[in-house]
């Protein structure tokens, strides 16, 4: 563009990229701006040559974010002008500055017409370049028809009617019903003949629009497009240079196999004969080599030739040859070639029957669970689902249950669901069916939904040979140390309705099993509560004639719950006591549940929604692409560019999930959490208001970077609250006290851990006995991207602890936001440390933080009577556990 010569365009270039800020960058951007204003009203004394620099100025601070009102006029005017270096300038600063509704366009359309249709190449290029990239309405009415000449023209160079292809697609896709391609069928045909691929290329590009729209008006165009293909697979007539490292015109292959994919199944067997000798070449020739190039270039033809060949709905050898060519794939060790080996597989599944070919490569697709890349590990989960049937299902479920423990939160959920899905639809037996709904929500009762645990009651409760063996399994799971809410609820159900199925066996008396139970009542929640004291209720009517002292237990637990807070669990409690006295009349009235009528289950009947529609879309995915390693919450910007609106605060999380017992502990404590080696990601939601007592919003710019002298204080390394060491080169200081700040969160659960001029970090935790979920608020500040973020997280000895990847960078004003999951094993005073570092403007910043992981958060308290503590008071020796002072 000959921008060397333009010395004062140079010079604001280099002042601009010369600030030191933001602000000073603001100055010298509104000089200049002034300065061209001026020039630009008194037009007498300007030349060209000041024209066009002025205008090229006036496009490097609409690129530098700022708004540009004025000066259009003369942009567009620039358009008008003979020669070639002013028109170009018109023609690209147009294009940028103005979108397809301005005014301002419609002054310009007849020079574009006129640019159009006159014998100057070059301005034709120009004017279908800014055509094709502005694309609105008025100009798709008034040149469309002249772009359409242009195309079939047999005067015009192939480089005019390429541009003239890739402006009628672009005219095309924004106003299809405005440019006329009626009759076009014809002509296409004729232009399928070019030799020249670059044209070919872009007609080919036109023509997947056109087919797209409609597919019955272009038949004529399906044996030219297999003609097209033979020439390339078999390398006929094709220049170097639209050989890609060997492979010919991959882009042209890639695009005539899409067009063929829109067409019905091809019935012409001439055709469809000289169809499949390509795709039988491409499936023959392609395999992974050492070149990345030509391995994406080669992978690119090969995955659009196995869509087609599912699309012609092939015979089973062809398809059963494209399993085994993706299951190389999948078995390599390159991440993005198994993701596409594995995602072309699942698309298989869908259309044809290769189950059979499939399973031959389940050891593969399995250890595919195991990858760092969740991608990957999402495609393999999808496919193993899709694989599985009655000869496979108790191996893939098992390997997903292993799985479960070790599996990212965001993918917790779907895996759960998946393989309650696939243990209903293929069970050997129902033994073996509650056996995998209870390891399922041990091992992941946040993520399993009710409709889960509801299946295992109706089949229990229509299968009296069932009902032992779940009852005994229930019993089992709540001997352990640490059980989840959702067991609880199984298990209160099972046992209250059939725990005297066992009476006989050691530890299972009404009295025993009522004990097991009641552990567990202080700790779960409202809803679960009214549930147990059913199960007690059932327990006491079972144990007919009444054991006196388990009928005084059951009516003390009910006496104290006739005045709770909830209705439901009130109402409950009075009417039990009362029914709990009617003797064997009680019988009759708290009899066991009758059988549930038949009914299609809840979970095929979603398995099935999500199998009629595409893989990437079923119920699941839309459910996945929700979550994310680290939620990124980014402010957007101005229409033109510009900056947000000066309302930017700390964006509030997402909304508070029904509270639920406490999680299941994460499977294996790790020792130090570096940046990305720990995959798990966050939950789906978190419970509460997760920023409720971050106090200040995000200010709208951080102040200039300045070079202040090194700190010359640190922590006392005696002090218990020396909360952050600082390394001696950092320049950035606290804008608070971080010992204040750390001393406020000891007593609650958020507020703000760190803060400097350019970035806040926020803390919101809930504590529930000994494990609790923490969330972590990394707010950018400043208005520019906060680079090189290492987030390590070091727990304690006696702390175990799991988050979610943060990404490298955070964008100008935007927050990230890290679930935590941390379990306390022990008691001790020492806390965690976050060592947090990030760049900006290549200054780095390092800061050691103590996260408030403190003892007293675990304190429960613990209601005790006067006559209670008196007593436990005198059991106490003496000193040093006894002390007194008056």
């Amino acid at each position: 563009m000959a921008l060397s010569g333009m010395r004062g365009l140079s010079v604001f270039i280099s002042d601009v990229r010369n600030c030191q800020n933001k602000e000073q960058e603001r100055v010298r951007v509104d000089k200049e701006l002034a300065n061209i204003r001026t020039r630009f009203k008194n037009q007498r004394g300007l030349t060209p040559y000041e024209k066009k620099k002025y205008v090229w100025k006036m496009l490097y601070i609409y690129m530098l974010g700022y708004d540009v009102d004025f000066g259009h006029m003369e942009t567009v005017a620039l358009i008008s002008a003979p020669k070639y270096a002013e028109k170009q300038v018109g023609y690209i600063v147009t294009s940028c500055l103005l979108n397809e509704n301005h005014d301002f366009l419609r002054l310009v359309i007849n020079t574009v017409r006129n640019d159009i249709i006159g014998r100057n190449e070059t301005f034709q290029c120009l004017a279908l370049t800014m055509v094709g990239n502005v694309g609105g309405r008025e100009f798709s009415e008034s040149l469309a028809p002249d772009v359409q000449k242009l195309l079939v023209s047999n005067t015009c160079r192939p480089l005019v009617r390429k541009k003239a292809a890739l402006c009628l697609l672009r005219l095309y896709r924004k106003n299809p019903d405005v440019v006329n391609v009626e009759g076009w069928s014809q002509q296409m045909v004729q232009l399928l003949d070019e030799r020249d691929l670059g044209v070919l290329t872009a007609v080919m590009s036109l023509l997947v629009a056109l087919v797209a729209s409609n597919p019955d008006g272009y038949w004529s165009c399906l044996p030219k497009c297999v003609h097209i293909l033979e020439r390339l697979t078999r390398n006929q007539d094709i220049l170097q240079e639209y050989t890609y490292y060997g492979i010919p015109s991959p882009w042209l292959q890639v695009k005539t196999m899409r067009v063929l994919q829109y067409f019905p199944v091809v019935e012409d067997p001439n055709v469809r004969r000289g169809l499949f000798d390509v795709l039988q070449r491409i499936l023959v020739g392609t395999d992974v080599v050492k070149n990345v190039n030509k391995n994406n270039a080669s992978h690119a033809v090969l995955f659009e030739a196995i869509a087609l060949v599912m699309h012609l709905d092939a015979d089973q050898e062809m398809m059963s040859q494209c399993v085994a060519l993706l299951g190389k794939f999948v078995a390599v060790r390159e991440p993005n070639i198994r993701y596409l080996g594995l995602e072309n597989m699942t698309r298989m599944l869908l259309v044809a029957d290769v189950n059979e070919s499939i399973k031959k490569h389940q050891a593969h697709i399995i250890s595919s669970l195991k990858d760092p890349d969740i991608s990957i590990r999402r495609r393999s989960l999808d496919l193993l689902y899709g694989m599985c049937d009655i000869s496979n299902a108790k191996d893939i479920v098992e390997e997903l249950l292993q799985y479960l423990t070790t599996a990212d939160f965001g993918i917790r959920e779907e895996l759960a669901l998946k393989a309650a899905i696939l243990a209903e639809k293929f069970a050997p037996n129902l033994a073996w069916y509650v056996e995998v709904i209870l390891q399922l929500i041990e091992k992941a009762g946040d993520f399993v939904s009710d409709d889960i645990w509801y299946r295992v009651v109706q089949f229990v409760t229509n299968n009296d040979d069932l009902q032992a063996f779940a009852a005994a399994k229930a019993r089992d799971y709540l001997d352990k140390p640490a059980v989840h809410e959702t067991m609880v609820k199984v298990a209160g159900y099972l046992l209250g309705e059939y725990s005297h199925l066992l009476a006989r066996r050691p530890g299972c008396s009404p009295k025993e099993v009522f004990h097991i139970i009641h552990d567990k009542f202080p700790t779960v929640t409202t809803p679960t509560k009214a549930l147990l004291l059913s199960a007690y209720v059932k327990i006491l009517m079972h144990s007919q004639p009444p054991d006196q002292e388990l009928q005084a237990q059951v009516d003390e637990v009910f006496k104290r719950c006739e005045s709770f807070i909830d209705a439901e669990v009130q109402q409950r409690a009075v009417e039990y006591i009362i029914l709990s006295h009617k003797g064997p009349s009680m019988v009759d009235i708290m009899a066991e549940m009758p059988k549930f009528p038949e009914r299609q289950s809840a979970l095929i009947k979603r398995a099935e929604d999500a199998e009629g529609e595409p893989t990437e879309m079923s119920a699941t995915k839309l459910r996945q692409r929700q979550n994310s390693m680290a939620l990124v919450v980014a402010d957007p910007g101005s229409a033109n560019g510009g900056l947000p609106p000066p309302s930017l605060a700390l964006p509030e999380p997402p909304p508070p999930a029904p509270e639920t017992a406490a999680p299941a502990a994460p499977a294996a404590p790790q020792s130090a959490y570096a940046n990305g080696t720990n995959k798990a990601p966050a939950p789906a939601a978190t419970n509460g208001d997760l920023l409720g007592d971050l106090l200040a919003p995000l200010a709208l710019e951080a102040p200039p970077i300045s070079t202040p002298s090194p700190l010359t204080q640190s922590a006392d390394p005696g002090e218990p609250l020396a909360l952050a060491l600082y390394d001696q080169q950092n320049q950035i200081k606290p804008i608070g006290s971080i010992e204040d700040w750390f001393r406020a969160l000891s007593l609650k659960d958020s507020g703000v851990l760190y803060e400097d001029p350019y970035i806040q970090i926020g803390i919101k935790s809930e504590w529930r006995e000994a494990q609790a979920k923490m969330v972590l608020f990394l707010g950018n500040k400043h208005t520019a991207p906060l680079v090189n973020i290492r987030v390590l997280i070091l727990p304690a000895p006696h702390l175990k602890m799991q988050f979610s990847r943060v990404p490298d960078t955070i964008p100008p004003r935007a927050q990230v936001q890290v679930p935590v999951e941390v379990t306390c094993l022990s008691a001790s005073r020492e806390t965690a440390v976050l060592d947090f570092s990030y760049t900006i403007s290549t200054l780095p910043v390092n800061v050691k933080l103590r996260l408030p992981t403190l003892m007293n958060k675990i304190f429960q308290a613990a209601p005790v009577s006067a006559s209670d503590f008196v007593a436990h008071w005198r059991a106490i020796a003496g000193p040093p556990t006894k002390l007194q002072e008056v």
